[in-house]
């Protein structure tokens, strides 16, 4: 399995879920196969997002759509503030 892990500033969350939701047909046709959106204590101007896959190329291709097709549009990622950071995860087994 890997995760494909974003955080970034926001402008609006509100907006923000739009967008995000707008997207939902396009993470399904991915791979995505869970979901999480988190926003830090304290901080309503910044969201993390985790997207699990069954492989790491389907998270690499993702990520690849966000960059060319999703983050470089402000009509696509309304609410966006700054460049968002992706790196995709793979699970490390640290015993018990």
């Amino acid at each position: 399995m890997a995760t494909l892990h974003i955080e970034h500033g926001i402008t609006d969350l509100a907006t923000w879920l739009e967008a995000f939701r707008r997207f939902g047909p396009a993470r399904e046709k991915a791979g995505v196969r869970a979901q999480r959106v988190h926003q830090p204590v304290g901080d309503e101007n910044y969201i993390l997002v985790e997207l699990d896959f069954d492989e790491v190329g389907q998270a690499e291709a993702f990520k690849g759509f966000l960059e060319t097709q999703v983050w470089s549009s402000p009509e696509a990622s309304p609410a966006l503030d700054g460049t968002p950071k992706a790196r995709i995860l793979t699970e490390v087994d640290a015993g018990s």
